[in-house]
């Protein structure tokens, strides 16, 4: 059982909805931080309340969804120790994961449809990072957060 923070704005509601309701029936323990409806809200504070949570260790992974997911990719990546990446096609989760160790996962609600949105999530679930040298510039990227 994986732990997944998840958080959006106004656009990404009804597809956060949905993935909640999706991963807890596939035996995921979810933590919502918002927002809680479709009113207009900005999104970096929910972002970064998910990257805290991961940052932290209270959660395995994050998910942030707006209407594009690039402002929510930036947000989350603020937190240190956050590897947020914008994933809206199945090829950019996997590398995400197998190549830069990403912990959270950014989509756009008006983006992706919900069946790709729900692909998306799995592949970024269901791969894991494969070091190497890739580790190597996952350190970079590290040491670069650490510098500034």
């Amino acid at each position: 059982m994986t732990r997944i923070a998840i958080g959006s704005d106004h656009a990404g509601f009804e597809l956060k909805s949905h993935l909640i309701d999706l991963l807890g029936a596939e035996g995921h323990d979810v933590v919502d931080l918002g927002t809680g409806s479709t009113e207009s809200v900005d999104y970096p504070k929910f972002c970064a309340a998910v990257g805290r949570v991961v940052r932290d260790g209270d959660a395995d992974l994050g998910i942030v969804l707006g209407g594009s997911g690039q402002g929510e990719q930036l947000a989350a990546n603020k937190v240190r120790g956050v590897r947020a990446a914008l994933c809206n096609d199945l090829y950019t989760a996997r590398m995400a994961r197998a190549h830069n160790d990403a912990n959270v996962l950014s989509m756009g609600a008006r983006v992706v449809g919900i069946g790709l949105a729900e692909e998306i999530v799995a592949t970024f679930l269901a791969t894991g990072f494969d070091g190497g040298r890739h580790q190597r510039r996952v350190d970079q990227i590290v040491a670069l957060e650490a510098e500034f």
